[in-house]
């Protein structure tokens, strides 16, 4: 049951039935129900359950994070008993189907009864006749079917695709004049808009004032975009990221608000540097070195400059209503000058140092890379793994043991290591002191078996006695544990693996090979001398470069860090004391986590693309002053140009400046640190302009948590310290997007997807086209083929913008990550249809010559459901308001979903039907008035999440005044103080009469009544609930599409009539007699019983032979059981429906 925290096939069948046209178990609004019957599931249903599914999903955001849902009577096991009971009088039937055998053998049937065979043979005597029929008409049909199939179905896919063909200048606003095709096109909807809002300025924050700068009393919101690297397309995660921006965005115009979206585009180091690099190999078979410095800069930018517009064409697409006039980049002019004194400021200041320490090193890039662009691969033991540059694969995933032996004695110490080509590059074995195995020896040395030194044992508490043998190789210059011990005792750093990866120093035979050819040397030489003990599996995580695939190596670098620790101590006291938020809170703890353990930044990488450090070396021609060492800070200066340094040099070393000779450093900057100056360069920092005394500091910043200590911690350190404030004042931080399987986005897979793809569809070859075309190893192009393949065999169909960002939306609940099936896009295109013919039918019922009233005041006149339709929209607008307070897009999306769609579309324009085209000018004219409100403002709810369809069909509305704003996009968004028409007495009973009429339309579905109109008596047991259903006999009749409504206190209905429970207080009865044959309805419903009885006996006499359990898949035993319970329920509701047609004869 299902306080047992479960709910059984046969509950579900009906829980599905009955959410089929609802959104929540009681009512128009997620209550406490709902969270009772979400949590008596033990798992997500399965995709079989459609509206079940739907319903789980957007209750699972309630059920974690809201404690307010409403409190109502409510009992869970009397609701599905109720529940089932009533889906089981529906008589809905079954229809015919085939059933294979379940378990693969042919068996014999069942011996048939004397009715079935009289049966079967009337049937093959008709089926005779037909296939006669059939011959004689198909020579004639032949050749049209032949010729006219291709035609037609050529015609049929030209007719879907719309396209706005009207001339139109690009800015000029788009012509809405004409006639609204037949059906929703993206292609045609999304024509013309942006280049109209952009010429507009409507994205400016300057529109409707003087100055960007001038006061509002209704605020300002600023945010900046996380700069997309500038080498490439953008996929999901970015198009995650400019949905939730723009939506926010967008509310924040429409509100009034002075806003200001800045948009920009990172250089991204070393991603540019490596795609240029790969270019002019592939185009001139030439490496950068051959170019030399300066020519390869210029060949990067010749590339940004053909290339990275596509960033900003697909965020374009998108609907981004950045104020494009403001976008950046980071290596621009303006944004140069401002890293220049950015560093030259945290230098003077001690902030920014230079030491010798470990760094990522990538052998493949020649450089030193943060720890973001390292990938932490898993492994589980012994696993071979491609290494650029390696013909075979490298193993890894295994712990191999030697000996060390003892200087002068026969003893050996037993080590073990993952890397044991480091070996050669080992400067001590280190024990725990308060190892009594080891006591003996402390003091002494080990020899090194293949170099000529001697390694001392030295007493550290770091080492694990009980791990392994309590002794633990140390290699200070290529371990970041080991480097800390060889800093505690004094040990040499002998560097052994020089930048590209092969062994160097003293080190024998093996100095020059490659170090994992190394490693299998090593190992050999180790087995030959006898001191190899043995190799074990070792889970283990291996660094891998995101960028070139190449393993990580530890090298010892003198390089450029930040002192983070004062910055990120008062970043941590910031958020602690609220004056930083950070939404959803969950990430506090990992914010305080990252900061409270907080390394020095390496800030240097060793590349020719981007902000050249401002540090220069300094010699001095002068005998006093002794020749310094690059490791020396003390013989560094910054500059903000290279006089600057000059003189700071000649000032340092008390000599004149003509003795001073520099040198700049050849390295760049990490292009983390120019990102985290985004904020504030943008508006012309250092100088003290007028955008910055405005816009600093902005209001939020919204990124993927992903990147919440690589650029949302650093912007907050650097503009605290360089600004005196924090960036922004909150720091919202979406969920990551990953595939339909839950895996993360990876092109190896093949399920990285451009967004693009999704707007406008793209073909299985067509994306095959794209691994081709992309950078991937030829090894894993096939892999990703497959993946492809799998997940979308038809490739994407086109969707277009507004169902891609409002499917981002809808599926961002906070604190879980995203799992996307694309396809399910397109269940929003629909939406987008139906907003479309929902519209196109409304304003055929407004007339042409529709003028709505000056104000949204009633008349006073409005019909019961004219009131109940603007409750419904009073409560879509509170529950839009909360959602974009509270960064809940679920709630604002499911609100515009369920008016749009349950309540205006299936019920109201419904409803409005036989009035709009009936004679009482007085409710005509007040229902327009009302379904203008609706159209109105149901389409600024959405705006935000579907600009281009919302902006289009507004367009077409006619205006209240003449002085309306021009555009949607800054038309005043819709605020729950305007709209306080919410009634929920009213909703509750216009609640109820849908239930009868969901009722009927099942009862008329299993009696196929498509066009027939029967008479309705509503049978209720008490007077109250008698007058609540009076006072909606015309919403049944007309809902319902029944001839007549009768609401009858207790007294029985006519014979002849099929009946199902709405409620303990109310039965609906529908007069069949007459209307339908009974006798051929039993004999129909009869014959599908017993084909359904013989499908349930094969499938149970299939589960019951003796090796079912070990020849049939579990998978398939499961569908068997699935099939047997669903089979059951309809065999019951057959013979229920057959009992109640006999009754009528």
């Amino acid at each position: 049951m299902a306080s047992q925290n479960s709910i059984d096939i046969k509950q579900l069948v009906a829980l599905n039935n009955y959410l089929s046209d609802r959104s929540y178990i009681e009512g128009f609004q997620a209550s406490e129900a709902d969270k009772i019957v979400y949590e008596a599931f033990a798992k997500s249903p399965d995709l079989q359950y459609p509206h079940v599914l739907r319903w789980y999903n957007h209750i699972a955001s309630y059920a974690h994070r809201r404690k307010d849902l409403p409190r109502i009577n409510f009992n869970i096991d009397t609701f599905l008993a109720q529940l089932q009971a009533d889906h089981k009088t529906q008589n809905s039937s079954m229809s015919d189907s085939k059933e294979e055998n379940a378990s693969g053998d042919t068996e014999e049937a069942p011996k048939k009864s004397e009715a079935q065979l009289k049966k079967e043979e009337k049937k093959r005597q008709k089926l005779e006749q037909f296939k006669a029929k059939q011959e004689k008409l198909q020579a004639q049909k032949a050749k049209q079917e032949a010729d006219g199939e291709q035609k037609k179905k050529k015609e049929k896919k030209d007719k879907e695709v719309i396209t706005y063909d009207v001339d139109t200048p690009v800015g000029q606003k788009k012509d809405v004049h004409g006639p609204m095709p037949a059906a929703y096109s993206p292609q045609y909807v999304e024509a013309a808009w942006n280049a109209w809002w952009e010429k507009s300025s409507f994205f400016k924050p300057e529109y409707g004032r003087s100055s960007p700068h001038e006061p509002n009393p209704k605020g300002k919101f600023m945010m900046v975009i996380p700069p997309p690297n500038v080498t490439g397309s953008l996929h999901l995660g970015h198009a995650l990221t400019n949905a939730v921006e723009d939506v926010i965005t967008r509310w924040h115009r429409m509100r009034g608000a002075t806003v200001l979206w800045n948009p920009g585009c990172d250089h991204a180091g070393i991603a540019t540097q490596v795609v240029v690099e790969k270019k002019l190999w592939r185009e001139q078979k030439l490496s950068r070195h051959d170019l030399g410095r300066e020519k390869f800069v210029e060949a990067v930018w010749k590339w940004k400059d053909q290339k990275g517009d596509r960033i900003y064409h697909q965020l374009r697409k998108l609907g981004g209503s950045y104020d494009w006039d403001r976008a950046c980049f980071t290596m621009e002019p303006k944004l140069y000058r401002a890293v220049t004194e950015a560093f030259v400021r945290m230098h003077d200041d001690g902030i920014i140092y230079r030491s010798t320490r470990l760094v990522n090193w990538s052998c493949t890039l020649n450089s030193a890379i943060s720890d973001i662009e390292v990938d932490k691969k898993e492994i589980t033991g012994r696993t071979h793994l491609p290494v650029p540059g390696y013909q075979h694969k490298v193993e890894f995933g295994v712990l191999v043991s030697f000996a060390y032996p003892v200087d002068g004695s026969d003893e050996e110490i037993v080590v073990a290591t993952t890397r044991i080509e480091t070996m050669l590059g080992d400067t001590a074995v280190a024990v725990h002191p308060e190892d009594g195995r080891y006591k003996h020896l402390h003091g002494k040395y080990v020899q090194h078996p293949l170099c000529d030194r001697k390694l001392p044992i030295v007493c550290d508490e770091f080492v694990e006695m009980e791990f392994g043998t309590g002794a633990v190789k140390i290699t200070p210059a290529h371990d970041h544990n080991d480097y800390e011990v060889g800093k505690r005792h004094d040990l040499p750093f002998l560097t052994i693996i020089d930048d590209s990866g092969n062994i160097t120093g003293d080190c024998g035979k093996f100095t020059g090979m490659k170090r994992f050819d190394a490693r299998k040397a090593v190992l050999q030489a180790l087995t030959e001398k006898g001191l190899y003990r043995d190799t074990k599996d070792n889970p283990m995580v291996v660094p891998i470069c995101s960028r070139s695939k190449d393993i990580i190596e530890p090298l010892l670098k003198p390089q450029w860090y930040v002192d983070c620790r004062d910055m990120a101590h008062q970043a941590v006291e910031d958020v602690r004391t609220g004056k930083l938020k950070i939404i959803p809170d969950m990430h506090i703890k990992t914010w305080n986590q990252w900061l409270e353990n907080c390394r020095d930044w390496c800030i240097s990488r060793q590349l020719w693309w981007g902000h050249r450090i401002p540090a220069y070396f300094v010699s001095v021609d002068d005998p006093s002053v002794p020749q310094g060492e690059e490791t020396d800070g003390r013989y560094w200066v910054s500059g903000r140009d290279q006089n600057e340094a000059l003189q700071k040099a000649a000032e340092r070393f008390q000599v004149s400046a003509d003795k001073i000779s520099l040198k700049q450093d050849e390295d760049v900057l990490d292009t983390w640190f120019s990102s985290g100056l985004f904020p504030f360069s943008i508006f012309g920092w250092p100088d003290k302009t007028p955008d910055l005394e405005f816009f600093y500091p902005g209001t939020l910043l919204e990124t993927g948590h992903d990147i919440l200590f690589f650029w949302v911690a650093r912007m907050v350190m650097m503009g605290t310290k360089l600004m005196g404030q924090l960036p922004f004042k909150e720091v919202y931080l979406h969920a990551m997007v990953r595939d339909a399987h839950g895996r993360k986005m990876s092109k190896s897979l093949g399920n990285v997807i451009d967004p693009l793809d999704v707007i406008y569809g793209i073909s299985l070859e067509g994306l095959h086209k794209q691994l081709e075309d992309s950078n991937l190893d030829p090894r894993e192009i096939e892999k990703a083929r497959q993946g492809q393949k799998a997940d979308y065999p038809s490739g994407i169909p086109e969707c277009g913008t507004d169902a891609l960002r409002f499917a981002l939306c809808a599926y961002t609940s906070q604190g879980r990550d995203i799992n996307l099936d694309v396809l399910r896009v397109q269940g929003y295109r629909h939406f987008c249809n139906k907003l479309w013919n929902a519209t196109k039918f409304a304003l055929n019922g407004l007339g042409d010559k529709f003028k709505p009233n000056t104000t949204i005041q009633l008349s006073g006149k409005e019909k019961l459901m004219d009131r109940w339709i603007l409750s419904r929209l009073s409560a879509a607008v509170e529950l839009c308001d909360q959602g974009f307070v509270n960064y809940d897009f679920p709630t604002a999306t499911t609100a515009c979903y369920n008016f749009w769609l349950y309540e205006l579309c299936d019920v109201y324009l419904e409803y409005l039907k036989p009035i709009l085209y009936g004679e009482d000018n007085s409710a005509i004219s007040i229902s327009r008035n009302v379904l203008y409100t609706c159209l109105d403002v149901g389409l600024r709810l959405i705006h935000p999440f579907m600009p281009f369809v919302s902006e289009e069909l507004f367009q077409r509305l006619p205006r209240r005044t003449e002085n309306e704003p021009p555009s949607l996009c800054v038309t005043s968004y819709p605020e729950t103080k305007e709209f306080q028409w919410r009634d929920t007495e009213l909703e509750a009973a216009v609640e109820f009469s849908q239930s009868v009429v969901r009722a009927v339309r099942s009862m008329r579905a299993d009696y196929n009544l498509t066009k027939t109109k029967a008479d309705l008596y509503l049978r209720c047991s008490d007077e109250s609930t008698a007058n609540v259903l009076r006072n909606y006999e015309d919403v049944i009749q007309t809902l319902s599409t029944s001839s007549a409504v009768k609401v009858l206190i207790n007294d029985p209905a006519p014979e002849g009539c099929a009946f199902t429970t709405v409620s303990a207080k109310c039965e609906v009865h529908m007069m069949l007699k007459g209307i339908i044959d009974v006798a051929k309805e039993i004999q129909k419903l009869a014959g599908k019983k017993d084909k359904l009885i013989t499908q349930l006996n094969k499938l149970q006499e299939a589960s019951k032979k003796a090796d079912y359990e070990t020849k049939v898949p579990e998978d398939v035993r499961k569908q068997n059981s699935e099939k047997m319970e669903h089979l059951g329920i309809e065999i019951d509701k057959l013979s229920d429906a057959v009992e109640m047609l006999k009754k009528m004869e």
